[in-house]
């Protein structure tokens, strides 16, 4: 059987990954990524804690374990480009960045040095070998934790040399199997923190990273009339509702963020309605289609399915038209697109189209 590496976060989805691995009989190593350095802090899969539970797994289970260092692999690859997206007014999705570069870009050379075969990770994720023996990349068995939108840009060089063991399975059998082995790790919450913020306060860190960025601007409605003032554009949102710091006498949302001219628009929720965006960085997943075709894209993480029409544009650009309205389309979050419970494509939202 081929060796591979597991990333193992020291959460139960990743342990099990790694110990289903070896029951089939593949020659695991598991392999801790630290991606910041924490200062003895946790900081939701980074931290001492995180580090000492994968370890205790790993020697638990019997295979051999590594730590290995990629800080400065992710600062450069998806930190840095974080803090410059928000400075242009966009919100990016940093896991997105993250898998792509970093747990299937950084991680397979990491393999490659190593001599191992494939990766793996925890991701509620399918894969498999269509006839034109291209790969393809499907939803997770549990569609509650399907995790296909945050890997919807992996190359078809990252599909073939990784696996996804869990992802044929739903959460409630990945503890059971957890359960089963004994592992310290079964009951552990899963993590919802960005690793690299404090206290999950992105703002926070943005400031720290660019504190250029904090001046004070005009927060206005759609007619250019002030209702109040900001101190930094970047804690900001398309959509945001909550934390706007002024009061309209009625429900009120982001509606626009503006870094040039350090200004918010704000208003009712009907504004927000989108009929399509503009997407950039595409990335088709088993082979870009040659015209038009309908699909479900997903806008935002949690999501629902919305009926579209993608039209391809060049290589990595696409027009999607909404069959109806959306609210909250985002630039610089990330758009995937579906047939059925297979990814066609993912990409960055660049413009909604109004």
């Amino acid at each position: 059987m081929p060796s591979v590496l597991v990333a193992m976060s020291g959460g139960v989805d990743s342990s099990v990954a790694a110990c289903l691995l070896l029951e089939q009989g593949y020659e695991v190593v598991g392999s801790h990524l630290k991606l910041v350095h924490t200062g003895g802090v946790e900081h939701g899969c980074c931290g001492p804690a995180a580090e000492a539970d994968a370890r205790t797994v790993a020697e638990h289970a019997g295979f051999p374990f590594e730590v290995v260092d990629l800080s400065a692999e992710f600062e450069e690859r998806v930190v840095a480009e974080y803090v410059e997206d928000h400075e242009a007014g966009r919100t990016p999705n940093p896991c997105v960045r993250c898998n792509e570069r970093i747990k299937f870009g950084a991680f397979l050379d990491r393999a490659d040095d190593l001599g191992v075969d494939l990766v793996a990770t925890g991701h509620y994720v399918r894969t498999d070998r269509g006839t034109d023996r291209r790969w393809r990349l499907r939803r997770g068995l549990d569609r509650s934790k399907d995790q296909s939108y945050v890997l919807a840009g992996l190359s078809q060089v990252a599909l073939a040399r990784s696996r996804f063991p869990v992802g044929e399975q739903t959460k409630d059998e990945t503890r059971s199997h957890a359960e089963r082995l004994g592992l310290p790790v079964a009951g552990k919450p899963d993590s919802q923190d960005l690793c690299f913020a404090p206290a999950a306060d992105a703002g926070a860190f943005i400031e720290a990273r660019a504190p250029h960025l904090v001046r004070e601007g005009e927060v206005v409605d759609p007619d250019g009339r002030v209702l109040g003032t900001h101190m930094g554009t970047h804690r900001y949102t398309v959509g945001q509702r909550r934390g706007l710091g002024v009061s309209t006498g009625s429900r009120a949302y982001v509606l626009e963020v503006d870094p040039v001219a350090n200004r918010v628009v704000v208003g009712s929720g009907e504004l927000l309605a989108r009929r399509g965006l503009m997407a950039e960085r595409m990335n088709w997943v088993a082979g870009r289609p040659e015209g038009p075709f309908e699909a479900e894209v997903k806008i935002r993480y949690r999501g629902p399915d919305v009926p579209a029409v993608v039209e391809p544009i060049g290589p990595v650009a696409a027009r999607i038209e909404f069959r109806s309205p959306q609210r909250a389309v985002t630039p610089g979050q990330a758009v995937a697109v579906y047939d059925g419970d297979e990814v066609v494509a993912g990409g960055t939202i660049a413009t909604p189209i109004r």
